[in-house]
């Protein structure tokens, strides 16, 4: 089992301190870019119009995953708001960030007149792959982990850390030499391994549609949060039932649903992911 603790903190210059959480966010932003171009090319997309729209979803999702995460962990910023804005920050909420996120692309990409589901193909397996590294800030900060576990890759987690499920004692009754489930590298491989199947079904798979393999992406995360969801403690709930695992099962049954439509027998391609035509409305069109 894993004993080691990580310190959050990079390096410290004065008051300033940089936390290994940014910058795993940062070093995912820029793999994720580096799959996202590769396969915008590929596809013969526009890259010129990838960096803008990258920051743009970015900021996006940040603001909408930290959202997420507040509410999840209300409890924690009600008697100190301001902790919500300033550093050190604790995490953020992925279904959040995935909705903000997608707004931000949707509108940015009409803006640029871009075809659409085509772009949200290229970015499905760039989330999975933000996924991949940025779940790792997760460590660093000590949080997202499950249950305890005797498993040789149980982590430990400082009793600071913990929540009011596994305190330690004398609150609590879980050991303070406890190792607990590492569901942050859960979701880091599942996002790893579902990238690498999205990129090798774009190149393999012929009958895929534009907007296929977004659809495939939901239903993938949407599978691997259900899953672990079970693991988690002092997570949002609704009548005792995990709001992630909600929306997790919705995204999945819709997902497959929608992609079992798309290709039921003698459904045609649509073009409604075709660019917009460029000229202006009043231009002459020919006979």
């Amino acid at each position: 089992m894993i004993d080691w603790t990580p310190d959050p903190i990079v390096l410290s210059i004065g008051p300033l301190s940089i936390y290994w959480y940014g910058v795993v966010y940062a070093l995912g932003l820029a793999v994720t870019f580096v799959v996202v171009e590769r396969e915008a090319r590929r596809r013969g997309l526009d890259t010129s119009v990838l960096v803008n729209g990258l920051i743009i979803i970015a900021v996006a999702a940040l603001i909408g995953g930290r959202l997420y995460h507040v509410i999840d962990q209300w409890d924690r910023y009600r008697d100190n708001l301001l902790a919500i804005v300033l550093p050190p920050y604790s995490g953020l909420g992925v279904y959040g960030g995935i909705v903000t996120g997608f707004a931000a692309g949707i509108l940015y990409a009409r803006w640029k007149r871009q075809p659409i589901l085509s772009w949200a193909d290229v970015a499905a397996p760039g989330m999975l792959t933000m996924q991949a590294v940025g779940r790792w800030g997760n460590f660093f900060n000590q949080e997202l982990y499950g249950p305890p576990t005797n498993l040789p890759w149980g982590i430990a987690i400082t009793c600071a850390n913990r929540t009011a499920t596994w305190a330690c004692p004398p609150l609590g009754s879980t050991a303070v030499d406890a190792h607990f489930h590492p569901l942050f590298l859960y979701e880091s491989l599942s996002g790893a391994l579902g990238a690498i199947v999205l990129l090798v079904l774009a190149r393999r798979v012929r009958s895929l549609r534009p907007g296929d393999l977004v659809l495939l992406f939901f239903a993938w995360y949407g599978t691997t949060r259900f899953l672990l969801e079970a693991l988690r403690s002092n997570n949002w709930t609704i009548g005792g039932i995990a709001v992630a695992s909600m929306i997790s099962g919705a995204v999945v049954l819709g997902a497959l649903a929608i992609l079992a439509w798309r290709h039921r027998p003698g459904a045609k391609a649509t073009t409604a992911d075709a660019p917009p035509d460029p000229s202006p409305p009043d231009a002459a069109q020919p006979e």
